[in-house]
């Protein structure tokens, strides 16, 4: 499983046509929610809200599976040692963290995954008046992203051909793993050098004002799916209250 390729999204899913924007509030909406308070109630409806919105992201379920196993080992394991050595050690309290955990992740994989690029950088510019240096420049960093996992193959290669490194076992991988880790931060900062001279080269950032070439407005379809997200993070709360299971993070 190789961690770095990136997730690949339908565009034409239903997620795929709502505002980056809106996506980034509900899953803040979500996260928000589920950070406020440790409860099973609230953690299960909301989680629920969200993997009934998987299928709709145009995401392949396998792949993301794939990537939520690593965190769903962890959320396991902070929830059974909530279970046994918390400060109200119960093993509904380390469920409600566990599913915590998970919703988080999720909310931000699923909304962050199936956002453009450049349709985000056009909404941070266009509604949000971000400075467009810094936009472009982030912009041109998370395109190279996927770059990332090819430079780490061609490194392990590299370093085996040499004779420097071993991935016999999974000792040997995790001994190897600072060496490799640093020849690719050094290529990261080589690359991102030449594109910086490239940019300038090319006159990004030489005006303190850019045009756009997709103007996008925020439709009411856009505000509808942020108030859903806003509709089920209350939805979830008010059950909670009145279960009587609410259990804020920060009691006062």
């Amino acid at each position: 499983m190789r961690l770095l390729v990136p997730l690949v999204p339908d565009p034409a899913a239903p997620l795929g046509s709502v505002h980056p924007l809106a996506k980034i509030g509900a899953a803040l909406v979500v996260m928000l929610a589920l950070f406020l308070t440790v409860d099973l109630v609230t953690s299960s409806i909301v989680l629920a809200g969200i993997a009934a919105a998987v299928p709709l992201s145009g995401l392949d379920p396998r792949a993301l599976g794939r990537r939520l196993v690593p965190l769903a080992v962890g959320a396991a394991g902070i929830g059974v040692f909530n279970t046994l050595f918390g400060t109200s050690p119960s093993v509904q309290n380390g469920a409600a963290i566990a599913l915590r955990l998970v919703g988080i992740a999720l909310s931000g994989v699923v909304m962050v995954a199936t956002i453009d690029p450049t349709d985000l950088a056009d909404a941070l510019v266009q509604h949000l008046r971000a400075p467009p240096r810094f936009v472009v420049g982030a912009l041109a960093a998370f395109r190279l992203f996927p770059l990332f996992s090819r430079e780490w193959d061609m490194l392990g290669l590299a370093r085996r051909a040499r004779g420097i490194e071993a991935d016999r076992t999974f000792v040997d991988r995790l001994a190897a793993f600072p060496g490799r880790a640093l020849g690719l931060l050094v290529a990261a900062i080589r690359r991102a050098t030449r594109l910086a001279l490239a940019m300038d080269a090319r006159g990004f950032g030489s005006r303190d004002r850019r045009t756009l070439a997709r103007p996008r407005a925020i439709t009411r379809a856009d505000w509808s799916f942020l108030a859903a997200a806003i509709l089920l993070a209350a939805l979830a709360t008010a059950t909670s209250l009145a279960l009587g299971t609410y259990r804020p993070l920060i009691a006062f």
